[in-house]
């Protein structure tokens, strides 16, 4: 964690998105498998990284790594509910995201001065987890609406929106997007390759990594 003395507040996450621009998502049938996978991307650079909250052992992962990564802020994803929600805050993470517009888990992490981001599709999803508190808007599944022409015809209308695409975001395109508008980028299995993961190449989802850090910066 950046910062081990009080949670991250709103306008210093924004800060943190704009700095680092990637979120790396980690999502694994092992918890070994994506301890492993947060280590191999952290030592590429990464700094921000979502643990999916349906990783085996997820709550044990994040304090896991917030031990052994000082440098990265951990935050958990996918929480559907109230219940995960605070099991993910009593572990650790630092920011929450869901994948859906929930009131309850937004207003309680405004309680909690943590970061929350929902998940929304349509302009009126967006706009409705914007006016509910969220403190940026994950757009997912992007590429199923347009990818980044989507996210750059957002600008007009709810440019003053923080929006973070995933579902669609590759090393390839990641650089399009962040020119679209979009405040930072989430990727899960465009960084991390299936064939990687199972055989285990640590080194090459680093330097996947790197190539992605290289092009952004």
């Amino acid at each position: 964690m950046l910062d081990a003395q009080c949670p991250i507040s709103n306008s210093p996450w924004l800060m943190l998105l704009r700095k680092y621009r990637v979120i790396a998502v980690i999502r694994a049938q092992k918890k070994k498998l994506a301890r492993q996978m947060a280590h191999s991307v952290a030592s590429a650079g990464i700094r921000l990284i979502e643990i999916t909250w349906n990783t085996p052992e997820a709550a044990e992962l994040i304090e896991q790594l917030n031990r052994e990564l000082p440098n990265c802020v951990i935050g958990a994803g996918t929480l559907l509910n109230l219940k995960q929600m605070h099991q993910a805050v009593r572990a650790g993470a630092e920011f929450l995201f869901s994948p859906h517009i929930d009131q309850g888990i937004i207003q309680a992490a405004i309680r909690q001065n943590l970061p929350v981001i929902p998940g929304a599709l349509t302009p009126t999803e967006i706009v409705t987890a914007w006016t509910q508190g969220a403190t940026c808007v994950k757009v997912f599944p992007v590429q199923a609406v347009g990818g980044i022409g989507y996210i750059k015809s957002l600008q007009g209308p709810l440019g003053h929106i923080p929006l973070i695409p995933t579902g669609g975001v590759t090393v390839e395109n990641a650089v399009e997007f962040l020119e679209a508008g979009a405040i930072a980028i989430g990727l899960s299995s465009e960084l991390f390759p299936k064939h990687l993961v199972m055989s285990e190449d640590w080194d090459s989802i680093t330097r996947r990594t790197e190539i992605l850090l290289r092009k952004i910066n």
